[in-house]
């Protein structure tokens, strides 16, 4: 569709490649998101497209994806297929898996392949799902604990909680927690927030940093986009993330 279309071209202009994207129809799914006064999502209904393409992507070019890639960013409830395809080329090439969520009660099913991820990223209310408890009104001091015995109980390598405007607490299986304080600034849209922080941590694990490092530069870059009406962060440069590197123009 002409969304598709605009998707795929702002992609490109924040230089993805988007080679092994697949135009098929109803690809984008359908998604509502009902907002409050303050700018937060209260509910939301979404269709999801069918994702069984992917399979035949992997299928053709899932060696020459995996070989070049640094790291794989993965939707732990997509379909089982696809997942299991996932993790088969990410062990062949040594490539570590941050895993997100997008329907906790399909990811619920895949709870085992969560210890086969370097990192797994879920909202409060996703966690409470996830470990068949309820997290609403936990203060991060709370939680921290909380997420350090259940990482270790069900031995995920590690995992970052987000709490909306109470920031992040992140755990692993060697002991480290924490917590990352949300920036305070002017909502204007949550849209994206979520995934901008998931990429944002996913991005400083992939490239050396620390669990609470990393919770800041997902903090940055859900930042960035809760203060715009886009959903997608703004081009950042790797030195401005902390990231002692450098990228071609």
């Amino acid at each position: 569709t002409g969304t598709g279309a605009d998707v795929i071209r702002k992609l490109q202009d924040h230089k993805v490649n988007t080679d092994y994207i697949r135009a098929v129809p109803d690809g984008m799914g359908t998604w509502l998101a009902v907002f409050d006064n303050g700018g937060d999502v209260v509910a939301s209904i979404s269709k999801r497209p069918d994702l069984r393409p992917i399979v035949d992507i992997l299928d053709d070019h899932g060696d020459e994806i995996f070989r070049n890639a640094d790291s794989i960013a993965l939707e732990i409830d997509c379909d089982k297929e696809i997942v299991k395809a996932v993790f088969y080329y990410a062990e062949k090439y040594r490539k570590p898996v941050f895993a997100a969520v997008s329907n906790m009660s399909i990811a619920v099913e895949r709870r085992d392949f969560l210890r086969f991820c370097s990192c797994f990223v879920c909202n409060q209310q996703e966690a409470g799902i996830l470990f068949s408890d309820d997290y609403s009104g936990k203060t991060p001091e709370e939680m921290i604990p909380i997420i350090s015995a259940k990482v270790q109980a069900a031995r995920i390598p590690a995992m970052i909680v987000t709490m909306g405007a109470d920031g992040a607490v992140y755990a692993n299986l060697h002991g480290e927690s924490g917590h990352c304080p949300a920036r305070k600034l002017e909502v204007k849209d949550t849209t994206g927030a979520g995934d901008a922080f998931c990429a944002g941590a996913a991005i400083g694990l992939t490239y050396g940093k620390g669990l609470k490092e990393a919770c800041g530069i997902g903090a940055m870059l859900a930042a960035s986009v809760i203060v715009t009406s886009e959903s997608v962060c703004p081009r950042f440069r790797p030195r401005e993330l902390g990231l002692d590197m450098d990228v071609e123009d």
